[in-house]
């Protein structure tokens, strides 16, 4: 009989274990897991690229809701236990459910570290720990333009830097003369700091915060020395909290955080703990590598297969923030017991610093390029004896066979990927056991990699070495996802090659591992086969992330929002009474002008949803699909005075000819009326600038920090080519792009060349115009919206006046 496992916690530290423990065993437990965020695990340090623009919060999901139930876990989302009975076994939820448990796991983690100041509780305060945090700095950013950083260290910077990246005059307050004090000495810090100023970030050193002030809402901050400054936003980088509440009422032995042993179990035999809520002899951890060592440390205790147990971590640090690669680890400053070697590279803008004790590594400053830190790191953790060694060959990055005896040395429990914990022997095992030929591969496998990505070099030579002359390091092959080895090519072809008409009857005769597939396979195959036979092909509703199923983006409460396409930003009397009306009917707490110039209702009740659409009597904007999100606009020659063509006439057109037809990722569009560029159309995924002979294209643009400027394709001289050529692009994507994957990306693998050469060829372009009105027409009849000619006419008209 299995034995019920509950754990409290659904982040990143937990799950890890559960996966460890599903490696081991798959029938000993039955899993459940309580968490109360309203989300499925996700990786908590890359929150940080959401704020910076690099990524979208759908994007670091690590678990899917699928994998739960393909797992055969019970996951309850966005409920909080409240109580543990050690005498009867069982825990208690806010939502009255009570659960039994024979070995329990507390994986409550940490809360972000609010200083008890005057005005701490005004709105416009907030930590930087969850999803909701990031989508609140997000949504005051639309709206707000002066931000407060309080705290100068690795987390404080990250927010920094995104919420430079989201429009805000940002000013990261410090108490001490440098930042990063315990990751940097002073000469990296200074450098981080001066290189951050460049970027844009102001700093106010040695400055103490005595109070935030204003009404209900943050209007500045006050410090101890009389000064002020004025801010929309304060964001706390102060530290953390382990989340001990539940573990005290219970009566574990807690000093700062739960007390556990070396097999992570409590002062109760039944109940143990991992990641930022454990105190393992004396010591906390924040960083992602110890807890991924503490939870399969957990994972063989409880499968019955112990170790040596968790023995504690050396902690090493990088900053995930463009433009600053540093790296640190160990000691940070000298003192009588060690030495120092030193290289400065000031024109270079590079700093190594390595610091040995009794002829060993102890501590590690790298700064401008700290792509040899995981070697240094290794030699610091294995207590290499470096007495053999030139000081020019310790700081001298190895490379060719220099590199390879490295990587051949590695003890096989040394950590390649510290972002997600994988070690060189859990790559080896998985290159071995799964078939892995390229990084990607691994990537997949194991998630090294799949994080910051600077483990990349690592990977491939673990790769190299475990596979010898069978690596071929130009293969750049990638399974669709786990369940198979064909990647996207291969699957598409074998299936027009056997006409196959279902994503189920695809993962039968391609013989996917898992017959039900996985969270990846699902939607992707529910779109390729949709693509490919948008006549006969039934869209598989079940097999769409939860956004597009409920036409809303789900919030960070669980509410959703609804926004309805507004053509150019454009609207009637009667669609603003209507929205009106029905956000006073729904209590609908926020009514907002988006960044793509349309009206949205936020915070609806998935109950509410039906109604709230049906009521509207609009179509959706379509802000959560994979597909035409909206066509930026500016007014053009209509109002201003240096437009030289109808822009927002020309947006509103292509708009209303390309929406509703799926692709493999979001796509934005723009249109500007002048060379000015008001509508930023240079980094859109179609952009159109007007000018006086016509119309210049640019494809493959992308926003965020890392910015992708379009690629200019060609002039053409009327609204007609314009849509046509919008059409036949958007068309070739939505055939050769990898579901998943932006046109910025997908132009960068295909070439601007080839997607020129393609599209400028006249039978290859009628033709993909006729494939994508073919999709869109049952588009449109499949959302029941089917706009007849002479309708579409008069609505163009309309436009035009």
């Amino acid at each position: 009989m299995r034995k019920q496992l509950v754990m409290i916690g659904n982040g990143m530290a937990g799950v890890r274990c559960i996966e460890e423990i599903l490696k081991r065993d798959t029938n000993q437990f039955d899993i459940t897991i309580v968490g109360d965020e309203p989300h499925p695990n996700y990786n908590r340090i890359m929150l940080s690229n959401v704020l910076q623009g690099k990524t979208d919060i759908d994007e670091i999901t690590m678990n899917e809701w699928a994998w739960y139930e393909d797992k055969g876990i019970t996951l309850y989302s966005g409920e909080k236990v409240v109580h543990i009975d050690k005498q009867e076994k069982t825990i208690s939820t806010d939502k009255h459910r009570t659960l039994p448990y024979d070995e329990l796991i507390m994986a409550t983690g940490s809360s972000a570290f609010i200083l008890p100041l005057p005005g701490s509780d005004l709105e416009g305060v907030i930590g930087f720990r969850t999803i909701e945090d990031t989508q609140k700095m997000i949504q005051i950013a639309e709206k707000k333009s002066k931000a407060v950083v309080i705290g100068g260290g690795l987390l404080g910077l990250e927010a920094a830097r995104g919420l430079m990246d989201q429009g805000m005059e940002v000013h990261v307050v410090h108490l001490l003369p440098t930042l990063m004090e315990q990751q940097l000495d002073e000469p990296a810090a200074q450098m981080l700091k001066k290189d951050l100023e460049k970027q844009g970030m102001n700093f106010l050193m040695e400055k103490q915060t005595a109070e935030i002030y204003g009404d209900s809402c943050v209007e500045g901050v006050t410090f101890k020395d009389g000064t002020s400054l004025a801010c929309d936003l304060v964001v706390m980088a102060v530290g953390i909290r382990p989340n001990v509440a539940l573990a005290k009422e219970a009566g574990l032995d807690v000093n700062r955080a739960i007390v556990v042993n070396d097999d992570m179990q409590t002062s109760e035999p039944s109940i143990y703990g991992v990641g930022e809520c454990v105190e393992h002899e004396g010591n906390t951890y924040g960083l992602v590598a110890p807890l991924y060592e503490q939870g399969i440390a957990l994972s063989d205790y409880l499968t019955g297969n112990p170790g040596e147990g968790y023995k504690g971590s050396v902690l090493s640090t990088q900053l995930k923030v463009a433009g600053c690669d540093l790296f640190s680890a160990g000691k940070i400053h000298e003192d009588d017991t060690t030495d120092a070697i030193v290289v400065h590279d000031a024109v270079g803008n590079e700093y190594k610093k390595v610091l040995v004790s009794d002829n060993k590594i102890v501590g590690i400053v790298l700064y401008g390029d700290a792509s040899d830190g995981t070697r240094l790191f290794s030699m610091l953790k294995k207590g290499t004896d470096i007495s053999d060694l030139e000081t020019a060959t310790i700081l001298q990055k190895p490379g060719g066979e220099d590199l390879e005896a490295f990587i051949s040395e590695m003890p096989a429990d040394e950590t390649v990927c510290g972002c997600n914990g994988v070690t060189k022997g859990n790559i080896v095992q998985s290159i071995l056991e799964q078939d892995l030929k390229t990084f990607e591969d691994v990537k997949t496998c194991t998630k090294a990699g799949a994080s910051c990505g600077k483990c990349r070099p690592m990977v491939e030579g673990v790769l190299s070495n475990t596979l010898g002359d069978d690596y071929d390091a130009s293969a750049q092959k990638t399974g669709m996802c786990e369940c198979t080895e064909l990647d996207r090519d291969e699957v598409i072809a074998q299936i027009k090659e056997k006409e196959m008409q279902t994503p189920a009857e695809v993962r039968h005769v391609l013989e996917f591992s898992n017959p039900g597939g996985c969270s990846t396979c699902r939607p992707a195959l529910n779109y390729y086969m949709r693509m490919l036979y948008p006549e006969t092909y039934e869209d598989d509703k079940a097999s769409r992330f939860v956004n597009e199923r409920m036409e809303g983006n789900i919030q960070n409460d669980g509410t959703f929002s609804v926004i309805p396409r507004m053509y150019g930003g454009t609207t009637t009397a009667d669609e603003l009474i209507r929205m009106g009306e029905v956000a006073k009917k729904y209590d609908v707490p926020l009514v907002k002008v988006t960044g793509a110039s349309r009206i949205g209702l936020y915070g609806v009740k998935k109950e509410d949803l039906p109604h709230v659409w049906e009521e509207l009597g609009m179509r959706s904007g379509y802000a959560y699909s994979k597909s035409l999100r909206n066509v930026k606009s500016c007014v053009g020659e209509r109002f201003c005075r240096f437009g030289t063509k109808d822009s927002l006439g020309l947006g509103m057109l292509i708009e209303k000819e390309t929406e509703m037809v799926d692709t493999p990722h979001k796509m934005k569009m723009g249109v500007t009326g002048c060379p000015r560029n008001c509508s930023e159309v240079l980094t859109k995924d179609y952009g159109v600038v007007c000018v006086e002979n016509g119309y210049h294209i640019y494809v493959g643009g992308n926003g965020g920090t890392e910015v992708r400027e379009g690629d200019f394709l060609t002039t053409v001289t009327t609204e007609e080519d314009v849509i046509n050529l919008a059409k036949s692009y958007m068309q070739y994507y939505r055939e050769t792009g990898i579901y998943g994957e932006r046109t910025a990306s997908w132009i960068e693998r295909l070439g601007v060349d080839n997607v020129k050469e393609v599209l400028f060829d006249e039978q290859q372009n009628e033709a993909l115009v006729a494939r994508f009105q073919q999709s869109r027409q049952t588009h449109e009849e499949a959302w029941g919206m089917m706009i007849q000619d002479d309708e579409k006419k008069k609505l163009f008209e309309v436009a035009r006046k």
